[in-house]
């Protein structure tokens, strides 16, 4: 049973369970988290729109599977499709932030 009585932050419960920055599991852990915000982002911002998924598809030009691989955070997303999917199917802009 791992310890977690000397933990104090949520970085500090992070790098215990997926170890320290630049490590493979850290690096794993830290893209499906990734995912999963960009796929909560996109299921929020259609619904606000009042889109199904197939409609969303439709206005960005890719398919209704791909709209439900994202929104499920399964597999991987090209970045130009996302833009295109947020600024044309649901005209927003996207900003990136490198860290």
């Amino acid at each position: 049973m791992t310890d977690y009585s000397n933990i104090k932050t949520f970085d500090e419960l992070i790098e215990r369970e997926h170890g320290k920055i630049g490590s493979e599991s850290r690096n794993t852990f830290e893209e499906k988290a990734q995912m999963f915000i960009v796929s909560e982002m996109l299921k929020e911002a259609r619904q606000e729109a009042k889109l199904t998924q197939e409609q969303l598809a439709k206005k960005a030009g890719t398919k209704k599977s791909y709209i439900s691989k994202i929104e499920n955070a399964k597999g991987n997303i090209q970045l130009s499709t996302l833009i295109r999917i947020f600024e044309t199917g649901l005209n927003k802009k996207i900003g990136l932030t490198f860290l």
